[in-house]
């Protein structure tokens, strides 16, 4: 991965199961996260802890993130040379975080926000702290706390996310799991709606789903191509200016031609140009 360009792939693996762990962190997502909390049933909880500190005794080749199941996981993880970072679930407070803070050596934290009380303080959480580098939302427990029976009853919440993010000058959301690996079609039209709505990338729980998300999300050669062009012209002539297209160019303008190149890079997976789908799996 180009160093420069932000995370699009994260891919989740139950704590309780290292070597499917280890399958994680070699399958070319770009950031590895060990779960101990919904994926693991609870008399396999402190095995999976166990495992989980076993294995991240040492540096890992790519970012390894745990979401812990409760803040006494902490003190077993917080040291250890292999973590990158802690996603703390079900945040609904400020305060909450306060008390991760102390327990977590100064390591990254990623709050979930799981419940409509959670999206309520979206920006609170995420200015609670300088610990704090992003937030997520976990849209089944959102979903069903909210009783919400279509996908678009999910689409404020998601836009809340997104606007608090960003107000706390924090990166774009990463879009939560879709849970059907098969349908790949499905993940794809969840995706390009997610990028139209502010995130940028998204969390899978197969590595199939790993190229379907990176094509989703990189920008296609056409828009890299107009990305360019105003750059280049923003560049040459200070102010709006206007491009022999048509198209007008501000400061706005350039900033989002800046971002779209900030994306570009050669897929790891073997994806072909964003947008397309096939041979995905």
């Amino acid at each position: 991965m180009n160093p420069a360009a932000p995370p699009l792939t994260w891919l989740y693996a139950p704590g309780d199961r290292p070597e499917v762990v280890q399958k994680a962190i070699a399958s070319g997502a770009d950031v590895v996260i060990v779960d101990l909390e919904d994926a693991v049933a609870p008399d396999r909880r402190a095995y999976a802890l166990g495992a989980t500190a076993e294995l991240l005794a040492d540096p890992q080749p790519v970012p390894v993130h745990v979401r812990i199941h409760a803040p006494r996981d902490i003190p077993f993880l917080a040291s250890l040379p292999g973590l990158v970072a802690l996603r703390v679930p079900k945040v609904t407070h400020a305060t909450d975080i306060g008390r991760i803070v102390e327990l977590s050596r100064g390591l990254p934290l990623y709050p979930l926000l799981e419940n409509a009380l959670g999206v309520e303080h979206a920006y609170a959480i995420a200015t609670a702290h300088p610990s704090v580098h992003g937030l997520a939302l976990g849209e089944a427990d959102l979903g069903a706390d909210l009783g919400v029976r279509d996908d678009r009853g999910l689409d404020w919440p998601r836009s809340r996310v997104v606007v608090a993010a960003r107000a706390a000058g924090l990166p774009p959301p990463v879009q939560s799991v879709h849970p059907d690996v098969r349908d790949l079609d499905a993940l794809a039209e969840g995706c390009a709606r997610g990028r139209a709505m502010g995130f940028l990338g998204r969390a899978a729980i197969h590595p199939r789903q790993l190229p379907v998300i990176e094509r989703a999300y990189l920008p296609t050669a056409d828009e890299i191509a107009a990305a360019e062009e105003v750059v280049k012209a923003a560049e040459a002539q200070e102010g709006a200016l206007t491009l022999p297209d048509g198209r007008f160019v501000d400061p706005a303008v350039v900033t989002g031609a800046r971002r779209v190149l900030a994306l570009r890079r050669a897929c790891r997976t073997g994806s072909a140009p964003a947008g397309t789908v096939a041979g995905a799996v």
